[in-house]
């Protein structure tokens, strides 16, 4: 499915320019509609923030200026919940029902600001339905999406993202499938990875594939190790979630890669 619509959510944080200047790229990237997302929220007995207003407006206007040079096609919507106790992330979860592409910030826990929940990607990504990209609270991208590793384990979660995934892939030079291993590569993973790569040959794509196993590094470092010495300017993996206790929260690996995040991240449940 190609990408018509995406969702991005603009915040009060110092990352809210890069993180927009990465959305205009993709949506001019993929020929797409690009919405501002700006939520206001109510809490019980919640005094409001005489500043906000004025912060607002700054944001929107940088949005209607950088979309207008841009010349993509682009909304800004900003919405004042009429209900009190709805959060953040219920409203950019059900804006993003009607997107193909959400694109958030990286939680910053040391800054995290009223409309940028320190668990929104998290939660955004096991509620929305919907491939999260989620981007670095700190650096520059100008180039995603040109280099892309999909981090490979089995299972359903693999692949939605690799499916998710599939519009950014067509569109990269340069394509690695890897699974990281705590045994020893077998033949039956050979011969999985074959598989994976026949299967994005049938969609013309010439993908390398590759095996680690762990060393004295945890999974969640062999990836983000790979992505470093590999230049990758995009990683996909999918957001698999335990069942634990009746918690509903990301895998250990999922937790870790998006802490330490150091290119944007393209994940789906």
């Amino acid at each position: 499915m190609s990408i018509k619509d995406i969702l991005v959510h603009i915040d009060d944080s110092t990352a809210v320019e890069s993180r927009l200047d990465l959305a205009i790229h993709y949506a001019q990237k993929h020929g797409a509609n690009l919405r501002g997302l700006y939520p206001i929220t109510h809490g019980f007995y919640e005094s409001r923030d005489i500043n906000e207003q004025s912060g607002i407006e700054r944001i929107s206007s940088i949005f209607k200026a950088k979309t207008v040079k841009a010349g993509i096609s682009a909304e800004w919507v900003l919405f004042d919940s009429p209900v009190i106790g709805v959060s953040v992330t219920d409203i950019v979860t059900h804006q993003a029902y009607y997107s193909d592409l959400v694109i958030v910030g990286q939680s910053n826990f040391r800054t995290t600001g009223v409309n940028s929940p320190a668990d929104l990607p998290e939660r955004l990504v096991i509620a929305c339905g919907r491939p999260v990209l989620v981007v670095p609270y700190t650096g520059l991208f100008e180039t995603v999406g040109d280099r892309i590793m999909i981090s490979w384990k089995t299972g359903r979660e693999s692949v939605r993202s690799l499916h998710d995934a599939m519009p950014h892939i067509k569109k990269s030079s340069y394509v690695t499938v890897i699974g990281i291993s705590e045994d020893e590569i077998s033949p039956e993973g050979d011969s999985l990875f074959n598989s994976i790569s026949s299967y994005l040959k049938y969609h013309s794509v010439d993908a390398r594939t590759e095996q680690i196993c762990t060393g004295k590094l945890t999974v969640g470092d062999e990836i983000l190790n790979a992505v470093y010495e590999q230049k990758i300017d995009l990683l996909v993996m999918g957001a698999c979630i335990p069942t634990l206790r009746g918690s509903l929260a990301l895998s250990p690996v999922a937790q870790h890669v998006l802490k330490h995040l150091t290119v944007p991240l393209l994940m789906s449940h």
